[in-house]
């Protein structure tokens, strides 16, 4: 990781009660102080190298790349295919202890270790046995990665055929080293809707339904915002917690906009399938495909958003959090920042179409999705709060 000179201002926009009581600046970040000249299809997440590339894994262009944001070029890592120093849509990297790398690969519903020269090396499934001894599946989807290599997720809400539909899960730390498992806390999840059809019984989630929403820092600490009063806990890897105060916002009605952006979002959401055929297991897992964008009135709609996004929690190597508040479409995107004690430090405006994706030392990764759907990548130097 490296630091660069700033090349850019910060706008001062005045004040903001973030906090009970309290005062806060609002700043917001104007113009990249570096660009990828060229496209990705779909980015989540940027994990920056020790020597300032950054890694990015596009898993609808099929890619996995470092790129050089300094000199626009990028050296792409294994190919295409199911073999060794292979992949099929790459989805997410995440740091490991030793300067290596996670790989979320998808389209082989596999973790894959990448070593700091790049080379691939140990291959896991996605699908692990239950812990339990039990016919079930954990499905491990890294939500976050310690410096000891701990992988945190959060396991899929449902309930079996008949039972009460679940309103909180937990984080679960998984050690890769000796398959541990322990709980970190739970978490409220979105309220969950049940309809059937004959044998076929269809469970899913209420768009922009309150839930919490969590990440985790390289230290261990997990932070949760929670949606009921909208405060934000830091919990420790030996489980005490620092509750912040609960903080004011305005709630934001769902207007025609937001639930139209809501729906277009569905074309990456993530898929699932698990078939069993001559008694072998199998899993299919990817993102995109979708054939239609679905109606918007065929969707049970809250009045208001929530305080914050869903997945709007990030850590930042420094240690502060950052939470995305919920505002109308169309609105430059605002950051809530919470130091280590867990209370509002600041605010940060965000360029309109821009979504957090990674950080380095004193930098932030953004992506700017454009109206063709394309998405660019841009780094920018994060205001001290």
């Amino acid at each position: 990781m490296f630091d660069r000179r700033i090349r850019t201002g910060l706008a001062w926009l005045g004040m903001a009660v973030i906090g009970t009581g309290t005062l806060q600046a609002q700043q917001q970040l104007s113009g990249p102080e570096a660009t990828y000249p060229e496209a990705f299809s779909l980015v989540q997440r940027v994990l920056e190298l020790p020597d300032g590339r950054v890694m990015v894994a596009d898993p609808l262009g099929e890619a996995l790349v470092v790129v050089d944001l300094g000199a626009g070029t990028a050296d792409t890592l294994g190919n295409i295919g199911q073999g060794p120093e292979e992949y099929r849509q790459p989805d997410v990297v995440w740091p490991l202890p030793g300067d290596s790398v996670l790989l979320v690969d998808l389209g082989n519903a596999r973790l894959t270790v990448i070593d700091p020269n790049g080379a691939f090396g140990e291959t896991r499934s996605i699908a692990q046995n239950s812990p339990d001894g039990g016919p079930g599946l954990m499905i491990v989807l890294p939500r976050g990665v310690d410096s000891q290599g701990r992988v945190y997720i959060q396991p899929f809400g449902g309930g079996r055929p008949g039972a009460q539909l679940p309103d909180s899960v937990a984080i679960v730390r998984w050690d890769r080293r000796d398959g541990a498992l322990d709980t970190v806390s739970l978490v409220k999840i979105a309220e969950m809707k049940r309809t059937a059809s004959g044998d076929n019984v269809n469970i899913s989630p209420i768009p922009m339904s309150a839930e919490d929403a969590w990440a985790v820092g390289w230290d261990g600490r997990v932070a949760v915002a929670r949606s009921g009063d909208y405060h934000v806990e830091i919990i420790s890897p030996d489980g005490s917690v620092i509750r912040g105060e609960p903080v004011d916002y305005k709630p934001v009605r769902i207007r025609t906009a937001d639930k139209e952006e809501w729906v277009d979002g569905l074309g990456n959401g993530l898929r699932i399938g698990i078939s069993i055929s001559n008694g072998e297991r199998q899993m299919a897992m990817g993102r995109g495909g979708g054939s239609s964008t679905p109606d918007i009135n065929g969707f049970e709609w809250p009045d208001e958003k929530p305080p914050f996004a869903s997945s709007g929690v990030y850590v930042t190597p420094e240690g502060d959090v950052w939470v995305e508040r919920s505002v109308s479409a169309g609105e430059p995107p605002l950051i809530d920042v919470f130091g280590g004690d867990a209370n509002p430090k600041g605010q940060i405006v965000l360029p309109v179409g821009r979504d957090v994706v990674g950080f380095g030392r004193g930098t932030v990764y953004l992506i700017r999705t454009d109206d063709m759907g394309l998405q660019w990548l841009e780094k920018y130097r994060r205001p001290a709060t």
